[in-house]
């Protein structure tokens, strides 16, 4: 009885430390590799190591995506009318997230893991991060339908290609996918917008 006891009370602790929003060490701002190596390094690669990804890289990573960059809180991607409607989703085993970069943090969303549900390729279930590139359409406010859908598409291309850069300088390998269950995604994350875009990140297999 004390033993299942003790189970039933690590598998509640382990949940209740899920279960919460993650503050993000400060992301790595200098240094790095120039970018003419990154460009001639670029590369889609469907393999992944299963391995979780440090917690430096993961906040490294997001800056890199669309992190802010300057005072004025303006971001490492570009936008249309600087509306910053993509919203970084970020899928795990352990959980969904949202990317705050104004608080550098992870902002808990569900304990469900929702890769599977965002994409069925074999490869989607080894990477440790899928990040999902959503268009918001509260924060494009004074956009017709076809803007939001066209510069939701191409300010989720610069996020995307900020991706493959980082991946690039850093060794991992990563792969974005145009071909996403979107409206299983949009029930499960309940977000007014459209998913453009997912990128599995992860380690090469060794």
């Amino acid at each position: 009885m004390k033993k299942v006891f003790l189970i039933s009370s690590f598998l509640l602790m382990t949940t209740l430390l899920i279960a919460q929003d993650i503050d993000l060490p400060l992301p790595q701002t200098r240094g790095g590799m120039p970018l003419n190596e990154a460009l001639f390094r670029r590369s889609t690669a469907r393999e992944f190591s299963t391995a979780k990804l440090p917690i430096q890289q993961i906040s490294d990573l997001l800056w890199c995506a669309n992190g802010i960059n300057r005072t004025d809180g303006k971001r490492t991607a570009p936008s249309a009318r600087n509306a910053q409607e993509i919203d970084i989703y970020v899928l795990m085993p352990t959980g969904t997230y949202l990317y705050n970069p104004a608080e550098n943090k992870l902002v808990f969303i569900s304990n469900e893991d929702l890769r599977p549900v965002t994409s069925h390729s074999d490869f989607a279930k080894d990477a440790p991060i899928m990040l999902l590139f959503v268009a918001n359409y509260d924060k494009m406010k004074g956009f017709d339908d076809n803007g939001r859908e066209f510069y939701g598409a191409t300010d989720a291309g610069y996020v995307s290609q900020n991706v493959y850069l980082y991946c690039a300088a850093n060794n991992l390998n990563t792969v974005v996918m145009g071909h996403i269950y979107r409206d299983d995604i949009k029930a499960a994350l309940q977000f007014n917008g459209k998913a453009v875009l997912a990128q599995c990140v992860g380690f090469p297999v060794e």
